[in-house]
């Protein structure tokens, strides 16, 4: 089986599933260290060449860089590292070129790289000026050479077009992407028409919401068992409550039994045929998922699939508004539960 690419900017080539790697942060449960760093050799032999990490994602830089070293040449040369660039909420007001430089040369020594493959720059509050000035200083360390491709992740349309007219390459915009959210649907992906800007979409598979597992059943009670249930749990709401969701599951169950896939795949296939949509980021400590991960390159979604998911969804439309506005309201449900100071040594 063949894992499809993408070439995302002039010579350099994805995979279009990505290795995630938020869920090896901490907040899904222990992580079996040894064991999760030989596992990521699964992803790369299979194809999956293309990994994400953060630099908030407590010590997963560590662990990717600790993968690295065990890699011959040659396998090195085939993994590719995306990271992000994320400064404290605090530490947004008085951010210098010193500090982002610091920061990046931290996640070079940490991935024990030479040049960032992909940096994902994020600025948590727009009212606090800086964002363009960071982002082009990141476009000039692109220059330097310890970069090689800028990109974002959670700007809206506006300030996404803020950073491309003022000089800063982005080739991509990290965003959540999947049948419960399809908020960039509308002038983000115009934006990318204009630009060449692509998506790399997380959420794609909801946290696991969209998988048999939930099929049939009643909704989880509180407290949730990780972050990711906490975060999609809320989506849900936002698409229309657990009864559109269960209804979203029976005809994703139907399409998948057709293909001989699962739910997963039906959901992060869909999410790979949308309009630049460069890939998904697959989130996982381990890769005993890994099998099912692949089988959305062994199937196509065909016109009756695509018009029965289509009426659901116009049925369902989900969030509104821009992408992630809804997150940036820090008062509000989604923005309370996020951690803005997670970029401290």
């Amino acid at each position: 089986m063949t894992v499809e690419r993408f070439e995302l900017a002039p010579g350099y080539r994805i995979s279009r599933l990505i290795r995630g790697g938020w869920q090896l942060a901490g907040g899904h449960g222990a992580i079996e260290r040894d064991r999760a760093i030989a596992d990521m050799r699964a992803f790369l032999d299979a194809g999956i060449t293309t990994f994400d990490c953060a630099d908030i994602y407590t010590g997963v830089e560590e662990m990717i860089g600790a993968f690295r070293t065990t890699l011959p040449q040659a396998d090195r040369a085939l993994l590719q590292v995306h990271t992000k660039f994320v400064p404290d909420l605090s530490a947004l007001a008085t951010l210098t070129p010193d500090d982002i430089e610091r920061i990046i040369d931290r996640s070079l020594q940490r991935l024990n790289a030479d040049t960032l493959d992909l940096v994902q720059f994020h600025w948590w509050d727009y009212a606090i000026p800086g964002w363009l000035e960071a982002a082009q200083h990141l476009a000039r360390l692109k220059e330097r050479g310890k970069i090689r491709n800028v990109a974002g992740t959670n700007f809206d349309t506006a300030h996404s077009a803020a950073m491309i007219a003022g000089g800063v390459p982005l080739v991509s915009m990290q965003v959540q992407y999947s049948l419960l959210d399809r908020r960039v649907a509308g002038p983000m992906s115009e934006l990318c028409a204009r630009s060449g800007m692509r998506f790399l979409c997380y959420g794609t598979v909801a946290g696991g919401f969209l998988s048999s597992r939930w099929l049939g059943q009643k909704a989880p009670a509180e407290p949730l068992a990780n972050r990711s249930l906490v975060k999609y749990g809320l989506i849900i709401e936002e698409f229309g409550g657990w009864d559109a969701f269960q209804a979203l599951l029976r005809l994703l169950d139907g399409i998948a039994r057709k293909h001989g896939v699962s739910i997963t795949a039906v959901a992060t296939r869909w999410v790979l045929d949308q309009p630049h949509v460069a890939g998904a980021i697959v989130g996982a400590r381990y890769a005993e998922h890994l099998p099912d991960n692949l089988a959305v390159f062994r199937f196509a979604l065909d016109a009756a699939d695509r018009a029965a998911i289509g009426a659901l969804l116009a049925q369902h439309p989900g969030p509104q508004g821009d992408f992630y506005a809804l997150e940036r309201d820090r008062t509000g449900p989604h923005g309370r539960i996020m951690k803005y100071e997670l970029n401290r040594d």
